[in-house]
Formats: C-alpha cells, structure tokens, sequence
C-alpha cells in the first residue's frame, strides 16, 4: 500500500466516522425517554443490535469508496458524488429522526437515502465490483431500517 493509499484510506473512515460520531451523539440521547416512549412495531430489533451493525455498516462503506478513489481517484464524478450523497443522506436521517423527532421527514430521507445507494452500488460496480458489492449489506439494512421508519410512523 503506498502512502498516498493509506492516507486516502484513513480519510474514509475518517468521514465514515464522523456521520458514525454525529449519529451516535443525536441518537443515544433520545433512545431511553423518546424512542421508547413510541409505539414500535413487532419487527423491531433489539437497541443493543444497531451499534454492532452499524459499526460493521460504516467499515465496509469506507473500504467501498476507497477502493474506487484509490482506483481512479475522482475521474469517476458520478460515481464519487453519489458517493457523497449518500454520506450526507445517511448522516441527516438520526438528526430528523432522533434529534427533531420528525418520523415522515425521516422516513422520507431514509427512501432517499435507499435510492442514493442503489445508484451508487450502480455506479461502483462499472469502476470497482468489490466496492460494489461491499455496499449490499448497507443497501438491505437500509430497506429494512426504512420499513421500521415506515411502521413506527404508521403507529404514532
């Protein structure tokens, strides 16, 4: 690996860590007293399941979109900005979920945040299969996060 990789690797998960850092410091908060105070589907996963996924969710998002930056650096807008979309899309939904308590906002930015990362598997997959394929698990936790979005909207 040479410098310019490991550097670039550690921006990743730098980013990654940072929307990871956001979203655990809006959530946590307001896990105990609001969250539970909703009505929750039987779906639901236990609380102490979303850090480990998560946590597992964010490394493979990093590695994703170093392999392609360290590929073809940003010759590839699209799939680089799709990218960063998704980012930010991600690092929104725990503020309108759990900072502003707004469920259909959230919900609507979780079904964003779905189609942003399906285009962005899309785009990878022309530049870098692998990083591609590393954002599968994001893409169907994210569908399921947003059907829980969806029925703890319905419910309250």
């Amino acid at each position: 690996m040479t410098r310019r990789d490991f550097f670039g690797l550690c921006t990743f998960f730098l980013l990654c860590g940072f929307v990871a850092a956001v979203s655990v410091l809006v959530t946590v908060p307001n896990v105990a007293g609001w969250y539970h105070g909703l009505h929750h589907p039987s779906f639901r996963p236990p609380d102490n399941l979303f850090a480990p996924i998560w946590t597992i969710l964010y490394v493979l998002i990093a590695v994703s979109g170093w392999l392609v930056w360290s590929k073809v650096g940003f010759r590839a807008p699209v799939a680089m900005t799709l990218y960063g979309i998704q980012l930010v899309l991600n690092l929104a939904w725990p503020l309108l979920f759990f900072g502003g308590h707004h469920l259909g906002a959230a919900l609507a930015d979780s079904a964003l945040l779905l189609a942003a990362i399906a285009l962005t598997i899309a785009a990878f997959w022309r530049v870098e299969k692998i990083a591609a394929v590393l954002l599968v698990p994001y893409f169907l936790w994210v569908g399921f996060a947003t059907a829980l979005n969806a029925a703890i909207w319905r419910l309250n």
